[in-house]
């Protein structure tokens, strides 16, 4: 009945992170239909697991029944059965006494065996144990814990080491965490890629102004870090949350969206490196929305010249409701 368990725990942990609108905060919505397939699967493997138990517990039973002795017995005279019993035990002394002769290592064998057979018991329980401790770990914190927004502090438990994180931006593989440029390449071929780009290039390149909200954020981001001289001069605007970080100037902050492609082992930190008017102070997790043109500098921590807004108007507005952007193809 263990695994009846975990497979209607993890069927109610996914039933209530849809129940509760939880679900953007683990995947990209674009294939929330993975999850509800997930939910019927998990509910018909409930359905055979619970069939097999109760067959499995039937046939015990008549395997039981099966075994029980014979209700009467005929009766044997208490002194015909005495003699019959000497017989027997004098038969059964002799007959091992032969068989210890010819076999003398047979008892230390079977010993042996026995043994061997019930020291590995233990074990395998013990296995079974932590096999399904380490299932039942994610029911439970799922279903009891509160799903943790994520904000400043993970850029800071990350580590955000510019050049490093950077080099992670051309080359990183599924499944890494991503920062300041969305990068769909490594789900594509160099060819399919090229294409994509190309593409999406059209959508955004005659615009004079470009305003960068939910529905197209990681994918105007994508494009401007493809190709930032296409879009020098042109005015930007997009939301998201400030944060100061290391060796950044007074006015400079960066303004960040958490982002993701598929789900959240691929997510990242998705934004750029914004020029305030002198005098602003911004703390981290401040939400602002910005507008501005498109300029570059070089970036001493990144020792290469990445794309900056010059803000001409900005403004402080509450968390949104959902604070994730999602990558739409």
């Amino acid at each position: 009945m263990i695994r009846f368990a975990i497979l209607v725990g993890f069927a109610l942990l996914f039933a209530i992170i849809h129940q509760e609108g939880q679900l953007n905060k683990y995947i990209n919505t674009k294939y929330a239909y993975l999850s509800i397939s997930a939910i019927v699967l998990l509910l018909v493997l409930c359905v055979v697991e619970f069939v097999r138990v109760q067959m499995e517990e039937k046939a015990k039973k008549r395997l039981e029944d099966a075994s029980l002795p014979a209700d009467t017995e005929p009766s044997i005279p208490a002194s015909e059965h005495s003699a019959s019993a000497t017989r027997q035990a004098a038969h059964d002394n002799s007959c091992c006494a032969h068989h210890d002769h010819e076999h003398p290592h047979s008892h230390h064998h079977d010993h042996e065996e026995d043994v061997f057979g019930h020291s590995h018991e233990p074990k395998s329980r013990w296995k079974r144990g932590v096999g399904y401790l380490i299932l039942f770990v994610p029911i439970v914190t799922g279903i009891f814990l509160p799903v943790q927004t994520l904000d400043s502090s993970f850029v800071k438990a990350k580590g955000f080491s510019f050049p490093a994180e950077l080099e992670q931006m051309s080359d990183g593989m599924p499944g890494e965490h991503q920062f300041l440029k969305p990068d769909s390449s490594v789900f594509y071929g160099q060819e399919g890629y090229d294409k994509l780009k190309n593409k999406e290039l059209k959508d955004f390149v005659g615009l004079d102004t470009i305003a960068l909200d939910d529905s197209n954020y990681m994918k105007g981001m994508e494009v401007i870090y493809n190709f930032p001289g296409t879009f020098m001069g042109k005015n930007i605007s997009f939301t998201g949350f400030a944060y100061k970080g290391e060796q950044v100037e007074d006015s400079h902050y960066f303004v960040f969206r958490f982002g993701f492609i598929h789900c959240v082992a691929d997510s990242g930190i998705f934004g750029m490196l914004v020029e305030f008017p002198k005098g602003t102070t911004l703390n981290n997790d401040d939400w602002v929305h910005v507008s501005g043109v498109l300029t570059s500098q070089l970036y001493q921590p990144f020792k290469q010249t990445i794309p900056v807004l010059r803000v001409t108007s900005w403004e402080a507005i509450p968390e949104p409701e959902n604070p994730y952007v999602y990558r739409n193809y």
